[in-house]
C-alpha cells in the first residue's frame, strides 16, 4: 500500500487533513494534531539510497514517532529504518510499497498519534 492509501486512512481514522508545508516539495504531506500542532506522520518521496545502500530508486516513505524502547526491535533495515531527517532516538521511517505490512504500519501510526497528542 502506498501514499494514497495511508493519506486516506489517516484522514478517515484521525479526522486530520494532510498539509503541504513546502512549495518546493509538493508531494510531501505532514499530518499534525490540531491543538498542539505536533507532527505524528510525514509522507514523502525519497531516494532509497538515503536509507540504505542496498536499495536504489525512489520510493514513498512515512516518518513516525516511536517509543524509544521499541525502536531497536522494530527497525529491520528492509521495511523499517532509522528515521530519515528526524531524531533517530524517537522516530522511524517506514517504506510504503506493495510489500508493506499494512496492519503493522497502522499500529505504528496509532503509536505515533498517541505519543504526540496533546496532554
Amino acid at each position: 500500500m502506498g501514499r494514497e492509501y495511508f493519506n486516506r486512512y489517516i484522514e478517515e481514522t484521525y479526522n486530520i487533513m494532510a498539509e503541504k508545508p513546502w512549495m518546493k516539495y509538493p508531494k510531501n504531506l505532514v499530518f499534525r494534531h490540531a491543538r498542539n500542532r505536533k507532527w505524528f506522520a510525514l509522507i514523502m518521496e525519497l531516494p532509497l539510497e538515503k536509507l540504505t545502500n542496498k536499495l536504489s530508486g525512489n520510493a514513498d516513505i512515512m516518518n513516525l514517532k516511536c517509543d524509544p524502547l521499541l525502536i531497536g526491535s522494530i527497525v529491520d533495515n528492509k521495511a523499517i529504518f532509522p528515521a530519515y531527517h528526524m531524531n533517530k532516538a524517537h522516530w522511524i521511517t517506514v517504506l510504503l510499497d506493495k510489500n508493506s505490512d499494512v496492519e503493522k504500519i497502522k499500529w505504528l501510526l496509532d503509536m505515533s498519534f498517541e505519543l504526540t497528542k496533546p496532554k
